[in-house]
């Protein structure tokens, strides 16, 4: 989640540049030179979430001319950045399968007619598992950069709250007449998405996308009314964010915990307010992003946190350390976390619970043999998956039966653990049909800006003002990709910043050159003085922008294979070798 976000503009004038990788252009389609051709018109376009790159694309598109439609599930622009203090509902242990992670699509009755409706009473829960609460803490804060069409006004600071920023997304939504209190037709707030399919024409032949709707309107303090109904596209993108499945690790003896005890047991997308944790011994797993800002949170209320962590896998240490492109190391958030906080190693189990004993007597083994007790809660701050409750068809090993009027044909592309998405081009057109596409997912980027670049991707291709390669170039691309990011898997649809740097130069160079060729918008690259900007911003927040070295396998070697409850605090585990535990910390990752 953008959490702490490095501006983009930090790409552009990075010490990193020699890992820069080869730059793909949209023409180097050596396998075919034609270029991608539609099958059908593309006039009729969905969008799939009203957070910040949702509501750019809702630009770009009507921009474009396009009839466009917006649905979502919340009542209210922003994504993640809507907070409220009602918080998710508790994430199952152990996880459902990530196909459904997110929510479990509703339908109306079978043979009934669209549009069709019921009333519900009682409905908090219905209607908190329609709208999903987002991740968002009250003290959570950013230093997004603006959007490049609505800057941030003079004298802005760095790193704002998540009111402004949400006061921020809504003003743009505003701007755009896309706000919930704007009345725009085009836009269906408090409305789900339950299928995507891919619907057939009069002849039997596919042509565009049908969208299984559900919409809960109020109707009451305590009742409210849901409404089915279904409609057609030419086009779909799919920006409903990465951060809707939580997980939480298959830890032996957690499962009996969860059962025991669920209320003591929570995953940090519900973390509000530290003060529920005043005088508590609190227990922390994860110490990435949110494990480790919910730790400066609590600790001055907190009569003692222990943070878990695990080390990074050890396999081509020497390329992982300096390889921008890999997911950061754990041992560069460790700077954020207090110092009078007690690091201690990965869990092995969960031991059994004694009969009738409360809580507090649970006893936690982990993987160096220490066993740790008298806690009072547990955070998993464990991170999450890509979910797509509404493309079961695409799953891996997914059992499927089309409404009637859509295909039965699909290749899947989304593996069952949620890690990544495959076949897409640019991260962003599906390469079998690239009428589908997805917005914002990947990792270590910044949406409100990058967006920019890849909604105008999308509206210029659909309109016929930009040229993809052929399906054969799109995969020859697919593969060079796929072997610059050491294959599939979590790390996947991470960027950072040299790959990041590339990919703005290859979009303004391909769509300005469009530009030129069939006229429309062009785009310029990011203001310069973000990175100035940013750099201030990361030595007040983490004391400095340093490079990691091979230093920190040492550090890790020791810390790892030493730490207990009692043995290390931040400063025994670093003393003066802070200058080996840290590199820019370019994620939006929570």
């Amino acid at each position: 989640m953008q959490v702490f976000l490095l501006s983009l503009a930090l790409l552009a004038g990075s010490s990193l540049a020699s890992f820069q990788h080869p730059l793909l252009t949209a023409h180097s389609d050596e396998a075919g030179s034609e270029g991608y051709e539609f099958k059908w018109p593309i006039r009729r376009v969905a969008i799939i979430g009203a957070g910040p790159s949702a509501l750019v694309a809702y630009r770009d598109f009507v921009q474009a001319g396009f009839e466009v439609r917006l649905f979502e599930r919340d009542d209210a622009p922003g994504g993640n950045w809507h907070y409220t203090d009602e918080a998710p509902a508790d994430t199952p242990v152990p996880n459902v399968a990530i196909p459904l992670a997110d929510f479990v699509p509703s339908f109306a009755p079978a043979g009934v007619d669209l549009p069709y409706s019921v009333d519900y009473e009682d409905d908090a829960e219905i209607r908190k598992d329609h709208r999903g609460p987002k991740p968002v803490w009250e003290s959570l804060t950013s230093n997004a950069p603006s959007i490049q069409e609505l800057p941030w006004p003079a004298g802005t600071k760095w790193e704002l709250t998540h009111y402004q920023l949400r006061n921020y997304v809504r003003a743009f939504a505003s701007y755009h007449n896309i706000n919930s209190n704007d009345d725009n037709p085009a836009v269906s707030y408090n409305t789900r998405v339950e299928l995507i399919e891919k619907r057939l024409n009069d002849q039997g032949e596919e042509q565009g996308w049908r969208l299984w709707l559900k919409k809960i309107t109020p109707t009451g303090n305590n009742t409210s009314r849901a409404t089915w109904w279904s409609e057609d596209f030419d086009a779909v993108t799919i920006a409903s964010g990465r951060y809707n499945a939580a997980v939480t690790p298959s830890i032996p003896g957690l499962s009996e915990w969860v059962r025991s005890f669920s209320e003591r047991i929570s995953h940090s997308r519900q973390y509000r307010r530290p003060h529920v944790y005043d005088g508590k011994t609190v227990l922390i797993v994860g110490a990435s992003v949110s494990g480790s800002e919910i730790s400066r949170d609590i600790n001055k209320f907190a009569k003692r946190v222990y943070q878990s962590m695990r080390a990074s896998p050890t396999a081509s240490a020497s390329c992982r350390l300096l390889d921008p492109a890999a997911h950061y190391r754990v041992v560069n958030y460790l700077r954020r976390i207090p110092s009078n906080t007690t690091i201690v190693s990965e869990i092995k189990q969960f031991l059994p619970l004694d009969a009738d004993a409360p809580f507090e007597s649970g006893r936690v083994e982990l993987k160096n043999g220490t066993i740790i007790t008298g806690i009072d809660h547990i955070i998993f701050a464990t991170g999450f998956r890509y979910s797509f409750p509404f493309l079961p068809q695409y799953y891996d090993d997914a059992a499927y039966t089309p409404h009637e009027g859509s295909s039965r044909r699909a290749t899947p592309f989304l593996p069952t653990d949620g890690s990544h998405i495959r076949d897409l081009y640019l991260d962003l057109f599906y390469i079998r049909d690239p009428t589908l596409a997805f917005l914002g997912m990947n990792l270590g980027t910044q949406s409100f800006s990058y967006t920019d670049y890849l909604s105008l991707a999308l509206a210029k291709v659909w309109s016929n003002t930009a040229k993809l390669p052929s399906v054969a170039g799109m995969w020859q691309m697919y593969d060079k990709v796929l072997e610059d990011r050491g294959g599939h898997g979590r790390h996947f649809q991470f960027l950072g910043p040299q790959r990041l740097t590339a990919n703005i130069r290859f979009f303004m160079g391909w769509l300005n050159e469009a530009a030129v060729e069939y006229g429309g918008k062009q785009i310029d690259g990011l203001p310069k003085y973000t990175a100035e900007v940013n750099n201030y911003w990361l030595v007040s927040h983490y004391g400095g922008a340093l490079e990691e070295n091979v230093t920190t396998r040492a550090i890790e070697a020791e810390l790892f294979s030493t730490m207990g409850p009692d043995s290390l605090s931040f400063e025994k585990m670093f003393g003066d070798k802070k200058e080996a535990a840290y590199q820019l910390m370019f994620d939006d990752n929570w």
